[in-house]
Order: C-alpha cells, then sequence, then structure tokens
C-alpha cells in the first residue's frame, strides 16, 4: 500500500514538473520578440546563461547522492551538442520572421518527423496510429503555411521546419547515444552557442532591458531543460510526450498576452489539426502504456 501511494504521489508529480516545463518552454517566442538584439545575439546570452545554469544542475544532481558527475561526451556527446546547437540556432531565428503560434505549431509535428526519419535512416516501425496522425499534421501545416505565402513569413516558416527536422534528428541520435550523458551535453550546446555567437554578432551591443530579457531567457531554458529531466523520469514516455502537447497553446497564449500578437485565422486553424493530431496520438500511446501495466499488475498478482 505504501509503495502504491509513493508511486502515485511520483507519477503527480512528474505530471506537475513536465506540464510546468511546458508552460515555460512556451515562453520562448515570446521572450524572442521581446528582445530587439538580433537572433545570433539572443542565442548567445541564452546559450551562456543556459550552460551555467544547466552545468550547475549536472554537477549538482549526482553530489546529492555521493557520486560524481559524468562530464565525458566521447564524439557521440559532441555530435549530440553541435546538432543541437545548429537546430537552436534556427529555432531562435524562426521567431523573428513569422508568427509564434506558427513556430509552435511547426514544432509540435517533431514526433511525427521523428518516427519517419527513424524509419527512413534505421528502419524502425512506423506504426498505423503515428502514420495517421503525421497525415493529419501535415495537412494542418499546409494549410498554416500556405496562408502565409506572399506575405513574408515563409522564411521564418521554413527555418522552424528545419529546426523540427534537426530536432527529430537530435531525438533519434539520445535514442542510439543510451550512454552519452545528454544532460551534459544540452549544456555543451548552449555554450558553443555562446562562442559561435561572440565571434559572428555583437554581443555587448545591447540595452539594459535587453540585458534583463535574455537573463529571463537563458533561466526559463534551463529551468524548463531541468522540469523536463526530471518530470519525465517520473512517468511513462508517452504520457510526456502528451503533456508536452500544452506547449502549442502556452505559446499562443504568452504572444497574444506580452506582444498583442493574433496570429491569422489560417494559423490558428492549422494549428487547431496539428494540435488535434498531437493529442489524438498522445492519448492513444498513453491508454496503451496504461493498459499494459495494468495487465502486467494484474498478471504479477495472480
Amino acid at each position: 500500500m505504501a509503495h502504491t501511494n509513493e508511486a502515485e504521489r511520483n507519477r503527480a508529480l512528474g505530471i506537475l514538473l513536465v506540464s510546468a516545463s511546458a508552460v515555460v518552454f512556451g515562453l520562448t517566442g515570446a521572450l524572442t520578440k521581446s528582445i530587439s538584439a538580433d537572433a545570433l545575439t539572443v542565442t548567445c546570452w541564452r546559450g551562456l546563461v543556459g550552460f551555467l545554469l544547466i552545468g550547475a544542475y549536472v554537477c549538482w544532481r549526482p553530489a546529492r547522492i555521493g557520486q560524481r558527475p559524468n562530464l565525458r561526451l566521447g564524439w557521440r556527446g559532441w555530435l549530440l551538442a553541435v546538432e543541437g546547437a545548429a537546430a537552436s540556432i534556427a529555432f531562435i531565428a524562426a521567431f523573428k520572421f513569422t508568427y509564434v503560434a506558427n513556430v509552435a505549431v511547426i514544432y509540435a509535428t517533431a514526433p511525427f518527423v521523428t518516427a519517419l526519419l527513424a524509419w527512413a535512416l534505421v528502419r524502425e516501425l512506423f506504426r498505423l496510429p503515428t502514420a495517421a496522425a503525421a497525415i493529419l499534421s501535415l495537412v494542418g501545416v499546409a494549410t498554416m503555411v500556405h496562408s502565409g505565402l506572399g506575405s513574408g513569413n515563409l522564411f521564418g516558416d521554413g527555418l522552424a521546419l528545419l529546426m523540427t527536422i534537426g530536432s527529430a534528428l537530435y531525438i533519434i541520435m539520445v535514442r542510439a547515444f543510451r550512454d552519452t550523458p545528454v544532460v551534459w551535453a544540452g549544456a555543451i550546446s548552449s555554450l558553443l552557442l555562446f562562442i559561435f555567437g561572440w565571434f559572428v554578432s555583437d554581443p555587448l551591443a545591447i540595452t539594459g532591458q535587453d540585458a534583463v530579457l535574455l537573463a529571463v531567457f537563458g533561466t526559463s531554458f534551463a529551468l524548463a531543460s531541468v522540469l523536463w529531466t526530471e518530470g519525465s523520469r517520473l512517468i511513462p514516455a508517452p504520457e510526456s510526450a502528451l503533456l508536452g502537447a500544452t506547449e502549442i497553446p502556452a505559446a499562443v497564449l504568452f504572444a497574444w498576452l506580452f506582444l498583442a500578437e493574433a496570429p491569422p485565422a489560417a494559423s490558428l486553424l492549422g494549428g487547431a489539426v496539428v494540435l488535434t493530431a498531437v493529442l489524438s496520438h498522445g492519448l492513444n500511446d498513453w491508454l496503451t502504456t496504461r493498459r499494459k501495466t495494468e495487465i502486467s499488475t494484474a498478471q504479477a498478482a495472480k
């Protein structure tokens, strides 16, 4: 009984942490657009703050249980860091050229892009429900992008798509490189962003207001990463993916509250279609996992 209560408490905590992570991630678009500096300057300072905070977390977590942190990346970890940095640059730049809603919606298709690339690259099984949800999400994205033709938003939508493909590749590599310290690779990725931005932009030419917003941006990124890492340890992966979909409405809401940005009707329609695909797919996975768990529990009790 005590074990069951502890499991329920851990699950409730996991749901809270992952949901909070999605909401904090939803701030990215509003913060990026609120900063007057260019995208590379934003990535530079976000990278520095993110590296310091995530690095501190990586060192603190094992130390609290008397272990030494694993800081050895190897070539796989460095590949993750470089690929993650490239995707981050495209992600932040996309917000400068299109609606926050467009970026959030396109990024929401990452699970389906990951499934497609995993099938193409390593012949991982592409399930029928995933294929159906992918087709539905493609219709939503096509509806949204078509409305942006000739409006100047197409470049930003393209960057968001590039970032989504990069994120999908990152997820596939994380699965393949199981012994790699992924969170530490994320910290090094942030450091690479800082170094790259320092040499190709003018990071010191920022206003006082931008400096504050950049500090908030870096802190929110690190906080969301830590919340997701801790929360996803406590709940099944399908449930994490399902809760992560709350980032889409959160991003649109923050853009409306802080920027008064109201995306066109086509973006909202396309977003609703993609959100339906993501939620239905995530709910199906979660219910399937729950049924299997209940069956295993019942069999073990016999």
